[in-house]
């Protein structure tokens, strides 16, 4: 792409200053507008170090109001989020619906610098750019407008530009060694950025943009916005169709197949409890020294035992070293967000554990049922949350997924006994009985889930739990096992 650019003539700068005068304009009569549908909107500028991505950027929001747009750059960031996976600053950095937001350089560069580091892999590299793919187009299927722009230079532009910033005591500063490395090595990422462009641009088109001629390039990057968005408010907020995308997917019986007898007395219990914790807190040491994040996600009938089980898995780790996140209903800010958002935001650093008391699958569940969402929204998130987990996998993750299985009998005993002990009233609510006359629509849609997204990389597991005694047993056996497997995978 880079390769076969041919730059436009010069044009007459006074026509451009009032085409630039124009769209502006026209811009910020959109503001409104954009608020008022609730358009997400994103604006990815990448391009060569002095291409002047940070002054096209302060071209674009000069007039537009700051209460409407936020400017972020990921690529600058603390240490710490080097310990989260690849798309996380730029994941938990979307805006809300009715908001801009303007990204100083993004993925492209990380991406590319990561390889041409030999920081990862060629595979790894390949891993990156599916995942990037996927981001993009879930991004745009919940209705989402991206605008991925890159600045172009020649490389005499860019010598010239980088030794009058570094002749300057005041901008030498800018000019950093990476800077130098890429002027350096200039044909070597004018192909990879090429190339990443290529692989990423099929569904959401790159723009190039002759860095060259400031004014030109002001006025292009506005039209595209204005266009970009003009097209976006004609046309209504987008929702993508269903897919389906092959994922290995582990066999599951339904819900009305598992047997539920299984029970454990009490002093086995309590032998078993006491073992199985010691050997938790060994594993939770090596998975920190190892920085193996780890992410266990329940789901469950209402009063199955969640909140037990997780007391139990909880109760020996290093509380430096772990999170539990109960998730009820989202937030304002966090319905006014691509639904994954609330989660990407909530994930471990490495070496740290993650418990979430509910999950991402609300969306094929409660949302489904009570209509929070359209039927292509659940339909398509299946497909969403396997890219997602496998995201997570890929970063090095353990994913482990339980539901916390009980009959309609065992319920309602446990309702009456809250209903019926003082201290433990608050736990049940008018939603509960709700929901339970809605028991064999929620065991339809748990079935599909568990068929849909059971995958060899982030595995459900069904835990019989009439007796939580046993379901607590079971759980920490299969947590042992798998971070036994990834301690002895991994070899730091």
């Amino acid at each position: 792409m880079l390769k076969d650019y041919k730059p436009a003539a010069p044009e007459d700068r006074g026509k451009l200053k009032e085409e630039i005068k124009m769209l502006r304009e026209q811009l910020l009569a959109l503001e409104q507008p954009v608020r008022d549908q609730k358009l997400p909107v994103i604006v990815l500028v990448e391009g060569w170090s002095a291409a002047g991505k940070g002054s096209l950027i302060n071209e674009l929001i000069s007039e537009i109001d700051p209460r409407f747009y936020n400017v972020t750059s990921p690529v600058i960031k603390p240490r710490s989020e080097d310990r989260y996976p690849f798309l996380y600053p730029y994941a938990a950095a979307i805006p809300e619906n009715g908001k801009i937001m303007f990204y100083d350089s993004g993925w492209m560069e990380a991406a590319v610098h990561r390889l041409l580091r030999r920081e990862i892999t060629s595979r790894e590299y390949r891993d990156l750019v599916r995942s990037v793919n996927e981001f993009e187009r879930q991004l745009r299927d919940g209705g989402y407008l991206i605008l991925k722009l890159f600045l172009h230079i020649g490389k005499d532009e860019q010598h010239d530009r980088l030794r009058e910033l570094k002749d300057n005591f005041e901008t030498e500063w800018r000019v950093t060694a990476d800077d130098l490395w890429q002027h350096q090595e200039y044909k070597l990422f004018r192909d990879s950025y090429s190339d990443f462009m290529e692989k990423t641009g099929k569904q959401i088109p790159w723009h190039i943009l002759d860095g060259e001629h400031r004014r030109m390039a002001v006025r292009d990057a506005l039209r595209l916005l204005v266009e970009m968005i003009d097209a976006g408010l004609q046309n209504g907020r987008y929702v993508g169709k269903p897919f389906k995308e092959s994922f290995p997917l582990k066999k599951m019986p339904k819900l009305a197949e598992v047997d539920l007898s299984p029970a454990m007395e009490d002093e086995e219990y309590r032998s078993e409890l006491k073992k199985l914790q010691k050997r938790l807190a060994e594993l939770h040491n090596t998975i920190y020294r190892k920085k193996i994040p780890v992410i266990l996600c329940y789901e469950g009938w209402d009063a199955a035992g969640k909140g037990g089980n997780i007391r139990r898995i909880a109760r020996p780790l290093d509380p430096r070293g772990f999170d539990v996140m109960p998730i009820a209903a989202p937030e304002p800010h966090e319905l006014n967000r691509q639904y994954l958002w609330r989660f990407w935001t909530r994930l471990p650093r490495s070496g740290h554990v993650c418990i979430f008391d509910r999950t991402w699958y609300g969306r094929v569940m409660v949302e489904r049922l009570e209509g929070f969402c359209s039927e292509d929204d659940w339909k398509r998130a299946y497909n969403e949350i396997n890219e997602f987990e496998r995201q997570l996998t890929d970063w090095g993750a353990v994913v482990l997924k339980f539901w916390i299985h009980i009959d309609q009998d065992t319920q309602l005993a446990r309702f009456t006994d809250r209903q019926n002990t003082p201290e433990k009233q608050w736990k049940l609510t008018e939603e509960d009985w709700r929901n339970r006359e809605k028991w064999p629509q929620y065991e339809e849609a748990i079935d599909e889930m568990l068929q849909k997204t059971s995958t060899e990389n982030a595995p459900w597991y069904i835990i019989e739990s009439n007796d939580k005694k046993y379901a607590r047993i079971r759980t920490l056996k299969i947590i042992i096992k798998a971070l036994e497997k990834a301690c002895e995978e991994h070899f730091v």
